[in-house]
């Protein structure tokens, strides 16, 4: 996914650089706090990234088609290249991290590679870049802290932003490789947390979604007992706060504590994402998830009991070596039971260094395909018939953008930024980053229609 960066003013004699942010929120962050020592170095935010002296790429590698849109990504900077108009490549992130230096063998026309301990030093990387021939590698081991993402150049509207609470992964499920790119699991400090926080609503954040590879197990490896329920019990006491998203929670993590909390805290939404990957307990085993069918089920049944209105996302993995086909019509069979408000899946793509790679019984191409299509037909019936039933409804929503012809778009608080689907506003006669109250008159596939109904909402 590419991001608008804002275009800064030109200082005189400083170096243009262009900038592209991929894959999920965590990079996100880190995309943004490179952007703000940029920024502070003096140099000039090109309005197109490539045409600059230097563009940075802060790549994803967890999967192969993240890697995939990468190296396009790369290979279009070196055709600007070619053409004068870009002079210098810089690869960042986790595809740098992941690959080292056999990143510049899979694609011509790399400068440097900067790994994601050096995030930080990005300005003064580009400016050693463009002052030498030579190419530079900046990589080693992942930091053993949680990064410090203060004064970031926020690239989205300017009312939401992504706060991560922790780094890295202890968890070992066989088909991931985060733990080796991004290390071991760090929290940051509570009052880190709510520093950051408070410099984000300050500069007018009304939306915290909280990130981390598993929110859940915030505090852990501090001591912290319930760490997440008391984490955002701080958080909900941040005067300019509205909405507080919870995102990445792994069900095991989820315990009555953290329930009661989302429940009886007003700014805590009631949205949770759960990605749940599998519902059969062989296949769960076999990625090495901690996670059991009944229990799952249990969950959700408890989740919709305890905290109304809760809207609930979660992600599949679909093909998994072995997978039968009995097995996925369990999987199946469990969505159009659990009727999931948002749901993504993804064929199973078997990554080097990890262990469900080496597995026997590797599923062909064309049935993960197949079952793909299957799963998500299935959860689209689901969506369009939530739609259909919120037909008439009064929802609070935020603005997120308004068009000079009035076009207005945003989302209520089943809506996360950037994942899920809009609400389509029609007689809008607000500002981007206000609440409103909105009357839904029909949908449009998984958007929703709303016509305004009277003045802002404020905090309602």
């Amino acid at each position: 996914m590419k991001r608008k960066i804002d275009v800064m003013p030109e200082p005189p004699q400083a170096y243009s650089v262009g900038f592209v942010s991929l894959g999920c929120p965590k990079n996100v962050v880190d995309s943004e706090k490179m952007l703000a020592h940029i920024a502070q170095a003096g140099m000039v935010i090109s309005e197109n990234a490539f045409e600059a002296d230097a563009v940075v790429i802060n790549t994803c590698g967890f999967i192969a088609p993240a890697k995939a849109e990468a190296i396009s990504v790369i290979e279009e900077a070196m055709a600007w290249k070619r053409r004068g108009l870009v002079k210098k490549i810089i690869v960042a992130g986790c595809l740098a991290q992941r690959m080292n230096q056999d990143l510049f063998k899979e694609t011509e026309g790399i400068d440097t590679i900067v790994g994601l301990a050096h995030r930080d030093q990005i300005a003064n990387i580009i400016k050693q870049t463009m002052t030498t021939k030579q190419k530079m590698a900046f990589l080693g081991e992942p930091l053993n802290e949680p990064p410090k993402d203060n004064i970031r150049l926020l690239t989205g509207t300017k009312h939401w932003a992504y706060l991560r609470i922790s780094e890295g992964c202890d968890h070992k499920c066989s088909f991931c490789t985060i733990p080796s790119i991004r290390g071991k699991f760090h929290s940051k400090p509570i009052e880190q947390i709510l520093g950051e926080a408070t410099e984000l609503t300050d500069a007018g954040v009304v939306e915290l979604n909280i990130i981390g590879q598993d929110t859940s197990c915030y505090g852990r490896d501090l001591g912290i007992k319930e760490g997440l329920a008391k984490l955002i019990e701080k958080l909900n006491d941040i005067n300019k706060t509205q909405w507080i998203r919870l995102m990445y929670l792994y069900p095991t993590g989820i315990s009555e504590r953290l329930i009661n909390t989302i429940a009886e805290n007003s700014k805590i939404i009631n949205y949770l994402d759960i990605p749940l990957q599998h519902i059969n307990d062989e296949i769960l085993s076999s990625m090495r998830r901690p996670d059991k069918s009944k229990q799952i089920r249990s969950l959700i049944e408890k989740l919709r009991k305890n905290i109304s209105g809760i809207v609930l996302r979660t992600t599949f993995i679909v093909g998994f070596p072995r997978e039968t086909d009995k097995q996925f019509e369990e999987l199946l069979e469990f969505v159009k039971w659990a009727k999931f408000d948002a749901m993504g899946c993804f064929k199973y793509y078997p990554e080097k260094g990890t262990t469900a790679a080496e597995l026997p019984n590797q599923i062909p191409e064309k049935i993960k395909k197949q079952r793909l299509e299957q799963l998500m037909l299935a959860q689209q019936e689901i969506a369009f018939e939530k739609n259909k039933n919120r037909k008439g409804s009064i929802l609070k929503i935020l603005v997120d953008t308004v068009t000079e012809d009035g076009r207005a778009e945003g989302r209520f608080y089943g809506q996360a930024p950037e994942i899920d689907s809009l609400c389509i506003i029609n007689k809008n006669s607000s500002k981007t980053g206000q609440f409103i109250k909105a009357k839904v008159t029909g949908w449009h596939e998984y958007d929703l229609i709303v016509e305004q109904n009277g003045l802002p909402a404020g905090k309602i």
